[in-house]
């Protein structure tokens, strides 16, 4: 019997999450070859092909679908384990606050990891769009939030976390290249989240500076509604290309789009339990 070391699966789910060689280097802090070897090794003790890839793309094989499951719940559990074994125990209650993109994509494995290590803390998590999340910390009805943001007009106390890089979608099939999509005579249909959204004002303000009118279309505060929407051809979206569902198409040549930033809120007194959990996704998200 072969153990499969965490260190391989880690680089594959950043792969995963990135789908790119590069980019995964530059989070992981290795070369790109570096980060190919990795995953070379992964599929030669799996016997297994994890990925395709061509001058572009990297998406995974069902093969690498299926060990994505595995390796999220493989690398957690080494993660808690480590935790629970090099922090002090802790108690209390932290109220915490997310937007629903973000406890979707990151949520399960950051507070999963957590409670295991920390087992005496009482985690209350609300998901909810960024100006309630803000306007029921201000009232002191969380202790911690997570926000996105402009990073140009950043809410005060904020303490960035990392940037978004922000893609345009479609379903696949529906993207045309945005010369012809400019040119129907039409407004561009969007998918958006309601005002006020960074990805919204995003979308808004790329097409605006090119001169090209747009009409929402279908608006939700949903994340997965509005994939939903997207997947149903009823226009096109801006999303974090991090969180872009695999079966939607990443349009290539649309406006640039200046990057999100998510950032974290934290009350002025914060309880040992509440600032623990503060570094703790701080020291996840650096390891991104």
């Amino acid at each position: 019997m072969h153990d499969i070391d965490t260190s391989l699966l880690r680089t594959f789910l950043s792969l995963a999450e990135t789908g790119s060689f590069s980019r995964t280097g530059i989070r992981i802090g290795r070369t790109q070859s570096a980060v190919s070897g990795q995953i070379r090794r992964l599929e030669t003790a799996l016997g297994r092909r994890l990925l395709e890839r061509d001058t572009r793309n990297v998406r995974l094989t069902a093969d690498g679908e299926r060990l994505l499951v595995h390796a999220r719940a493989m690398v957690a559990q080494a993660d808690a384990m480590l935790a629970r074994f090099q922090t002090t125990d802790l108690a209390g209650e932290v109220r915490f606050g997310s937007p629903e993109d973000f406890a979707s994509a990151y949520l399960p494995d950051i507070l999963g990891v957590f409670a295991a290590a920390h087992p005496a803390v009482e985690l209350h998590v609300t998901c909810q769009l960024t100006l309630p999340l803000v306007e029921e910390f201000e009232r002191g009805v969380h202790d911690l939030i997570i926000v996105k943001q402009d990073p140009a007009r950043r809410y005060p106390g904020s303490r960035p976390l990392w940037r978004e890089r922000l893609v345009w979608v479609a379903r696949p099939g529906v993207g045309a290249n945005f010369p012809d999509a400019a040119r129907t005579g039409r407004p561009l249909p969007l998918v958006l989240s309601p005002s006020p959204c960074v990805y919204r004002s995003r979308a808004a303000g790329a097409l605006d500076a090119a001169g090209v009118a747009w009409t929402g279309v279908f608006t939700s505060p949903s994340f997965a509604g509005c994939c939903a929407a997207v997947r149903a051809g009823l226009g096109y979206a801006v999303m974090p290309r991090a969180m872009t569902p695999p079966d939607l198409a990443v349009l290539d040549g649309w406006p640039e789009l200046v990057a999100a930033e998510i950032a974290l809120l934290g009350a002025a007194r914060l309880s040992p339990a509440a600032q623990a959990l503060a570094a703790f996704i701080e020291e996840r998200v650096s390891q991104r």
